[in-house]
C-alpha cells in the first residue's frame, strides 16, 4: 500500500512539473517573431522566479527553457523575477532566521547547563551544611553522654 502512495506522488510530482514548464522562461508565448508585443511583465517574473530551481535542473537537459525572460517589459518583470527569487531561494532570510533560532537554543541550552551546574553546587553545600550540623549535634549529644556518665560515676565514688 505505501509503494502505491510513492507512485501517486511521483506521478503528482512530475504533472506539477509539467505544467510548471509549460509557462517557463524561453518558450512560444514570449518569441517575438510568433507573437509580436507580447512581452513577459510583472507577475511573468515573479513566476520564473519562483520556478528558477525547476527551469535551472529542467535547462541542463534542453535548450528550450531558459532561466530569465529576455523578451520582457524592462524593471517591473525585473523587479517581479527579483521578488520570486527571493520567495523560491530565501533570499538569505531563511539563513538570518535559522541563525537567530540557533543563537536562542544555544543560548537556551547554555542557560540550563548553568542552572543544572548551579543546583548541583548548592545540594552539595546544603548536603556538606547539614553533614556538618548532623556532627555538630552529635558532638552535643556525646558532650552530654560524657557529663552524664561523669556525674554518675562522681556520684558512685562518692557513695563508697
Amino acid at each position: 500500500m505505501f509503494v502505491k502512495g510513492r507512485w501517486a506522488v511521483l506521478v503528482l510530482v512530475l504533472a506539477v512539473a509539467l505544467m510548471v514548464l509549460g509557462c517557463a522562461p524561453g518558450n512560444e508565448r514570449w518569441d517575438q517573431i510568433i507573437n509580436p508585443d507580447n512581452l513577459a511583465g510583472f507577475w511573468a517574473g515573479v513566476w520564473h522566479g519562483l520556478i528558477i530551481v525547476i527551469a535551472f535542473v529542467v535547462s541542463l537537459f534542453t535548450d528550450e527553457v531558459g532561466l530569465y525572460e529576455i523578451n520582457n517589459t524592462g524593471w517591473s518583470y525585473n523587479l517581479g523575477f527579483l521578488i520570486g527569487l527571493s520567495c523560491s531561494v530565501g533570499g538569505g532570510v531563511r539563513h538570518v532566521r535559522s541563525r537567530r533560532r540557533r543563537k536562542k537554543r544555544d543560548w537556551d541550552r547554555i542557560g540550563e547547563e548553568i542552572e543544572e551546574k548551579v543546583c548541583r553546587g548548592l545540594r552539595k553545600w546544603l548536603d556538606e551544611a547539614k553533614k556538618d550540623e548532623k556532627e555538630k549535634e552529635w558532638e552535643e549529644i556525646a558532650s552530654k553522654i560524657e557529663e552524664k556518665i561523669r556525674k554518675v560515676l562522681k556520684e558512685w565514688v562518692d557513695k563508697e
